[in-house]
Formats: structure tokens, C-alpha cells, sequence
């Protein structure tokens, strides 16, 4: 009965949040693969414009944060248990900032420089879709609802697929090399939409933050890695990409 309850509550969970992205970033990509055009001709943005009017596309982009930091919430309250605080128990705190912070570098150039040499080469083999930068200069909030945007991805994904996922895994009795082949795949499915090459980039990159998680047993790392490399995609990708063949 407690098994079947976890199932299902992995399911709900999962349907709210990465697994709903992921069905449709797989749909993207069947699309993409059936279009006449071949999949180096077509491309996909990096946080779209919600509205034309600046004002009212930030206002979607703060409303979109505020329910995925609802369902990071939902995750945290659902580890929750009597006597275990859920933010310790998957170190989703403050506690070890120092050692966080050279970890999550450390992260940052292990995935971050292989992943732009990957982006580089898959587009030259057309494995991947045209990333187009998001600008810059629409207001003046743009940059820093770009970085709220990097942290809520870093905490969204981050805890929900390691924090959450790997926590209910574990009390179902899975052994660690399957929890990370399942993180891995589910994060790769995700990412999807930028064609075949990144997804496998992004699965290898899941099971590398999986493998962290599971031995340090802490989160705050990975947030802090995932949020300095969209960082680095949102912000640092515009600035360059006049500047990239």
C-alpha cells in the first residue's frame, strides 16, 4: 500500500512538472524530424517573449516562476516528515555555502565547457537546433528576470528530479546505478527539443548530477551549478552569439 501510494504520488508530481515537459519537448522533436526543413534550418528560443509589451511579458515571466518555485514547494512539502526537516534531509540549505559554492564550480567547468563544445559540434552535424539568444535590450528588468529565470530552473529541476526523485527512489528500494539511468533519462527527455545531440548531453550531464547527489547527499551544489550555467546560457549566449560563426 505505502509502495502503490509512492508510485502514484511520483506520477502526480512528475505529470505537474519535468515529466509534463517532457512529453511535450518529445513531441517537439517528432515534429521537428518530420518538418521538410532538416533540423539544422530550424530553431528554438530561449525564454520566448510571453507578450509583445514589455510590461505585461514581465509580468507572465514573474507569474511563471512564482508556480514553478510552487511546485519545488510541493516537492520539499511532500519529503516532509515529523521530526525530519525535508530542506536538511536533502540539503537544500545554507548551512555548508563555502563548500557549495567550489563544488557547483567545480560542476560548472566539468559540464559547462564540454556542453558548449557539444552545442558546437552537433550544430556542425546538424543534430541540433538553431539556439536563438533572447534579447537584451527590451527593458531594463530584462537581464535580471533572465537570472530569476536561471534560478528557477536550477531549484525546479534540481530538486525535483534529485532532491525529490532521488529521495522516493531510494525508499523504493531501487540501487543507485538505476536511479541515476532514470534521473538522466528523464532530464534528457526534457531537453528534447533542441534535437537528439543535446538531449544526450543533457542525459549525461543528469547522470553526473544524480551520481553527485547520491554521494554528498546534498542539493545546494547542483542548484547552485545548474543556476551559474543557465546564467551563463541566458545572459553570456546573447552577448556572444554576434560574435559566434
Amino acid at each position: 500500500m505505502v509502495r502503490a501510494r509512492l508510485w502514484w504520488e511520483i506520477g502526480i508530481v512528475l505529470a505537474l512538472s519535468l515529466g509534463q515537459s517532457a512529453v511535450y519537448s518529445v513531441l517537439s522533436l517528432i515534429r521537428a524530424l518530420t518538418r521538410p526543413a532538416p533540423l539544422s534550418d530550424q530553431s528554438t528560443a530561449l525564454n520566448p517573449a510571453r507578450a509583445d509589451d514589455a510590461v505585461w511579458d514581465a509580468i507572465y515571466r514573474v507569474l511563471d516562476v512564482a508556480f514553478d518555485l510552487a511546485l519545488v514547494a510541493l516537492a520539499v512539502y511532500l519529503l516532509w516528515e515529523p521530526g525530519r526537516n525535508a530542506l536538511r534531509r536533502i540539503g537544500l540549505d545554507l548551512s555548508r555555502v563555502g563548500r557549495d559554492a567550489g563544488l557547483a564550480l567545480g560542476l560548472v567547468a566539468a559540464i559547462g565547457i564540454p556542453g558548449l563544445a557539444l552545442y558546437a559540434a552537433s550544430r556542425l552535424l546538424g543534430l541540433t537546433v538553431q539556439v536563438q539568444a533572447s534579447e537584451l535590450d527590451a527593458a531594463w528588468w530584462t537581464i535580471p528576470l533572465l537570472l530569476l529565470s536561471a534560478a528557477r530552473a536550477g531549484l525546479l529541476e534540481e530538486v525535483i528530479l534529485n532532491g525529490y526523485l532521488g529521495e522516493r527512489l531510494r525508499e523504493l528500494g531501487w540501487r543507485p546505478w538505476t536511479t541515476i539511468l532514470a534521473i538522466a533519462l528523464l532530464r534528457g527527455a526534457y531537453h528534447a527539443y533542441q534535437g537528439p545531440a543535446m538531449a544526450l548531453g543533457n542525459a549525461v550531464m543528469g547522470a553526473a548530477f544524480a551520481w553527485c547527489y547520491l554521494r554528498w547527499r546534498r542539493v545546494m551544489p547542483l542548484v547552485i551549478a545548474h543556476t551559474l550555467l543557465d546564467t551563463i546560457a541566458f545572459v553570456g549566449y546573447p552577448l556572444a552569439a554576434p560574435y559566434l560563426p
